[in-house]
């Protein structure tokens, strides 16, 4: 048992403690034992959620440390300061299922609380060369240093999880594009006038059989216009990070379970990314250099008349697009638009379709009509205006084709690419184009409400009620057809 501390006690046994100026027994440091890892991070969790680490300043340690019975825990060390820090962090340890301590050097007795306001002092000192003594009221025990924990080191494993209350507005972003994605970034933000930097990331091979490292495209924006952020986020093989801390970023609506911006443990000049799904961060020791996304994108050069001096405006020969017949046999029907007028026929073949028919088809509703898609191909309906897929975001007429017959995507890029929607070209070749996220799955489209009463309970009466009849025979006799007539 520790002795408690009285008011104006001037003699402690405990070497290196002190009174402070409110008379609270208090060593030069400060510690917290903690039974786990998993609880030191709660502990961290919860400080950094109203106080920083940088107040703890490069005193803060952490330590795997064992006991006499092979028992390992976690002891976090750092300067004491005054009373009032040390009253934050045990209310803090309390939560996080820690004890704390202040001492000086090895010897650590428990830390005051609501039994002893004053705090608490050792009976007598045990004598060992163990490298840390703990004196609780509960337990007094010796340890050994295990091995240090690096607090950078450890955030770097952690895990985001998911962040209901995460937001796409963020004024400064960093975006991280795979290789093939890059450079359709680049004059995605040149021809929008988007204020940002770019450059090339690399990193180790992520296996031994691999041979080249792997290179990502990086950029850093300033003010993203909010319209880009869905298109972003949604796009496979681009991710979007919102900066949290000097040299380090959590990837759009993933939250990290410490919050970084009270850990000044990154270094300015690198970047560290924590990406979310369970994919490990990725480190940047130092940025790539960096560059204006205009600078970076292709430069139209104008030859200059020797007369005039003057430019010489090249001759337009664009031409726009139109839709000619097509004789080849109709391929890849993949949409129907079902004029108004036809919905009730619709709704009658929907009692025909095939189960998986039905859950693989999505439909929006237009003024034009319904537009009904399937990715396996929607041959099924014998109605409406069949529509054959030539890109993932474009669909033409089946029996036409576009005309100049160019590849898919160069008409796609004259379009302004449009990923989040469904463009349909009509005969005359005009097109109206369709947010992709108009479409509903069928299978919740087709089934209306429906109504139902209750019914009414009749008791039955008990059919075992009624008396079963009993049939027995008398005995023969000498003569049992005496008395019997013939006819």
């Amino acid at each position: 048992m520790l002795e408690r501390v009285a008011v104006h006690q001037t003699r402690l046994k405990v070497p290196g403690l002190g009174l402070d100026s409110r008379g609270v027994a208090l060593g030069a440091r400060g510690m917290v034992l903690l039974p786990a890892l998993d609880r030191l991070i709660a502990f961290l969790a919860v400080y950094t959620e109203q106080q920083s680490l940088g107040a703890l300043g490069d005193s803060l340690r952490v330590d795997v440390v064992k006991s006499k019975l092979g028992t390992r825990e976690v002891a976090l060390s750092f300067d004491a300061g005054a009373s009032d820090r040390m009253d934050r962090v045990a209310d803090v340890a309390r939560l996080a299922g820690g004890f704390t301590f202040t001492g000086t050097s090895r010897h650590f007795v428990q830390y005051r609380d609501a039994a002893a306001p004053f705090g608490y002092d050792a009976p007598e000192i045990s004598p060992t060369d163990a490298a840390l003594v703990l004196y609780h009221n509960t337990f007094s025990q010796s340890y050994e240093v295990d091995r240090a924990v690096e607090i950078s080191s450890l955030l770097r494993k952690l895990m985001p999880h998911a962040d209901p209350k995460g937001s796409l507005r963020h004024s400064e972003l960093w975006v991280l594009a795979e290789a093939g994605l890059g450079p359709s970034l680049l004059g995605y933000f040149t021809r929008s006038n988007v204020a940002a930097k770019a450059g090339v990331a690399e990193w180790p091979p992520e296996s031994s059989l691999d041979t080249e490292p792997v290179r990502r495209w990086l950029f850093h924006v300033d003010d993203l216009p909010e319209r880009m952020l869905p298109l972003l986020c949604r796009t496979p093989g681009i991710s979007p990070f919102a900066p949290v801390a000097p040299g380090a970023a959590v990837e759009l609506l993933w939250r990290h379970p410490i919050s970084l911006e009270a850990c000044p443990v990154f270094d300015a000049q690198g970047l560290v990314l924590f990406r979310g799904r369970g994919e490990p961060a990725l480190e940047l020791p130092t940025l790539p250099a960096m560059a204006e996304v205009s600078s970076l994108g292709r430069t139209r050069m104008t030859e200059l008349d020797a007369q005039t001096g003057k430019a010489a405006s090249p001759p337009n020969i664009g031409v726009p697009i139109r839709l000619a017949p097509d004789v080849a046999p109709p391929t890849g029907v993949a949409a129907v638009l079902v004029p108004s007028e036809e919905l009730p026929l619709l709704r009658r073949l929907s009692y025909v379709l095939g189960a998986e028919v039905i859950r693989t088809t999505r439909i929006a509703i237009t003024q034009y009509g319904a537009f009904v898609m399937r990715d396996q191909g929607i041959d099924a309906l014998p109605l409406g205006m069949f529509f054959r897929r030539i890109h993932p975001a474009l669909f033409v007429p089946s029996g036409y084709r576009i005309v100049p017959q160019v590849p898919p995507e160069i008409v796609f890029r004259a379009l302004g690419e449009p990923g989040d929607r469904a463009v349909f070209f009509w005969p005359d070749g005009s097109a109206a184009a369709l947010p992709t996220s108009a479409f509903v799955p069928l299978e919740t489209a087709l089934v209306e409400g429906h109504s139902w009463s209750p019914l009414a309970v009749t008791e039955l009466e008990n059919p075992f009620a009624e008396e079963v009849p009993t049939v027995w025979l008398d005995e023969l006799g000498m003569n049992p057809l005496k008395g019997a007539t013939k006819t």
